[in-house]
């Protein structure tokens, strides 16, 4: 097992192809789900190597599931999950994107209400400071109606793109089968 500059290695040992992949799935093999635990492991390895080094899995079995692995293309199927998990990822933050609209057109208008309230007001009801508090209250669940949309689009987003990111490297990945 030669390492090449900038390259990162993934080991993984099993005793069997069926512990990679989850055995409720009843998809084909090609498109099946990885275990949770399996995809952890590969997740978790890839995510604390450096970015800028191209990630090799190497999967360690013994003699007879090396020939199935073969057989079946194991490494294309282990990539092939990583690269769809990185398509869902992304369709959950643009589904996100879609939520903070929503979720911004009605802080805009909670926060309109609640300042057009504000200043009608003291024409209604007189000045006072129960006004006044009433007021500042008003401004303020104004304001924090809009927290939810700021926080989408400020924060939310950020860890499904790295995780969309870090399942496109995964994905690329070059997988080499080692018989032990």
């Amino acid at each position: 097992m030669q390492t090449k500059p900038h390259e990162a290695i993934i080991e993984v040992r099993i005793a069997r192809i069926e512990q990679l992949f989850n055995s409720f799935d009843p998809s084909p093999f090609d498109d099946r789900d990885l275990d949770d635990d399996a995809e952890a492991h590969i997740a978790g390895w890839a995510r604390e190597l450096p970015k800028d080094a191209a990630i090799r899995i190497i999967l360690q079995m013994p003699p007879d599931e090396y020939r199935r692995a073969q057989s079946r293309d194991l490494g294309t199927a282990l990539t092939h999950y990583f690269a769809v998990r990185a398509q869902w990822f992304d369709r959950d933050r643009k589904e996100l994107y879609r939520l903070g609209w929503r979720y911004l057109a009605v802080g805009l208008l909670v926060l309109s209400l609640c300042l057009l309230t504000s200043r009608v007001l003291p024409s209604l009801i007189g000045t006072g400071p129960a006004t006044s508090i009433v007021q500042e209250g008003l401004i303020i669940l104004g304001w924090v109606a809009n927290w939810k949309p700021m926080e989408t689009f400020l924060y939310d987003w950020w860890p499904l793109k790295r995780r969309a990111d870090l399942y496109r490297r995964i994905a690329s990945a070059e997988v080499e089968i080692v018989a032990i």
